[in-house]
């Protein structure tokens, strides 16, 4: 699954997002970031890595 449009993460965080279907920063806006934490290998530093990317782009998680 391309993920070019997401930041660079480490490895458990990149399975955790592929392993649930998330490739973009548009489908991620449409979560909130408990979802994402409660994916096994998302941790404090790839919320904080998406928060900003998101940032970036205008864009929030759904509950932000």
């Amino acid at each position: 699954m391309e993920q070019a449009d997401l930041p660079k993460l480490a490895a458990p965080a990149r399975r955790a997002l592929t392993g649930a279907g998330y490739s973009s920063l548009e489908q991620l806006s449409q979560v909130s970031e408990a979802e994402l934490l409660a994916l096994h290998g998302m941790g404090p530093n790839a919320m904080a890595a998406l928060r900003d990317a998101l940032a970036e782009r205008g864009l929030s998680f759904r509950d932000a």
